[in-house]
């Protein structure tokens, strides 16, 4: 893990700063600045409004008692697109806009679904909603509709209102 982390904070940084200064020297130094700065702004923007979409869609379904699990997904990936797109760079900008980008994010959730089905899978990890825990079948009973089960059945809340 520490070597990944160290390839990551020092081998990506060298990487697009040697981009920059090849794309500065055919393009100078103003419109490689601006191409950054535009791409930055953009990227900010079009985070925002995807943000502001997927936290509808996870507000839909808890209100309608699901679990958002492919939306909580999706936030987190915009959220590391807009990230990506702050972050001075050519390879993090593209990075950035393919996670924030629907159709391109929506590939990359199916893959960060496989990796943690896999990792559930093969570390065996498991969730049981209270029903199953009661009373374990070893089967699954859930459609093709829900990839992840119904889970909230799982999701056991007592609360108390506070007047302010």
């Amino acid at each position: 893990m520490f070597l990944r982390l160290l390839l990551l904070f020092t081998l990506i940084p060298m990487i697009e700063l040697s981009l920059l200064i090849r794309i500065g020297s055919y393009m100078g130094l103003l419109p490689t600045l601006f191409l950054v700065a535009v791409t930055g702004v953009i990227g900010v923007s079009l985070a925002r409004e995807q943000g502001f979409l997927v936290v509808s869609k996870i507000r839909k379904s808890l209100d309608s008692g699901k679990l958002p699990a492919d939306s909580l997904i999706e936030g987190l990936l915009i959220l590391i697109g807009g990230v990506m797109l702050l972050t001075p760079g050519l390879l993090t900008d593209i990075s950035g806009f393919l996670l924030i980008i629907p159709l391109s994010r929506r590939i990359v959730r199916g893959l960060v679904k496989n990796k943690f089905k896999n990792h559930i899978h093969y570390h065996q990890s498991s969730v049981y909603s209270k029903k199953e825990r009661d009373n374990y079948s070893g089967t699954n009973n859930y459609s093709d509709e829900d990839e992840w089960g119904n889970l909230s059945d799982s999701i056991d809340v007592d609360y108390e209102e506070i007047d302010d």
